[in-house]
């Protein structure tokens, strides 16, 4: 009867090792992608976009743009837009900024003034390559497209160039 109890014991044991051999070894989570340098200088276009009530968006008429984006002190962004509206702009707002999969997401919030449609709110995407950005007021809505300057695919075709400011 020992000899029974023995077996079943070793058995129990045997089968309890045997279960938790099959278990799969957790995976190593995947690092980060690093957070792209998106300093620097932006070229491109930007628009409002057409859309009445109930009507799908029409693309942006195309207006050029440059910006250039400096990281703070603080950890958050700045970028100066600079470009034409009918007449010149420019205009620096303060971004708050995050990484996300290998680009910066930002969100920003600032107020240009009555005559250029007052309060605006935006967020944007940028990467080493692209800088997207998606923008509302009361008033307006569109986007803006940048690239960086000398880029071999341009994300958008600008159709001017501005001067650099000294």
């Amino acid at each position: 009867m020992t000899r029974r109890l023995v077996c079943a014991a070793l058995l129990a044991a045997g089968l309890t090792v045997t279960a938790g051999a099959d278990d799969p070894k957790p995976k190593p989570k995947k690092a980060p992608a690093p957070t792209p340098d998106v300093a620097g200088k932006w070229v491109g276009t930007w628009g409002p976009l057409d859309a009445k009530p109930g009507k799908q968006a029409k693309s942006p008429s195309e207006l050029t743009m440059e910006c250039n984006v400096v990281k703070g002190e603080d950890g958050g962004w700045q970028a100066t837009f600079e470009g034409e509206c009918g007449r010149p702009y420019k205009y620096t707002i303060k971004m708050a900024g995050r990484s996300a999969a290998g680009a910066v997401l930002f969100k920003g919030s600032t107020d240009l003034g009555a005559e250029d449609g007052g309060l605006y709110d935006w967020i944007g995407r940028a990467d080493g390559a692209e800088f997207v950005g998606f923008y509302t007021s009361e008033r307006y809505t569109g986007l803006f497209r940048l690239s960086r300057p000398g880029a071999s695919k341009p994300a958008t075709k600008p159709t001017a160039s501005l001067k650099e400011e000294k």
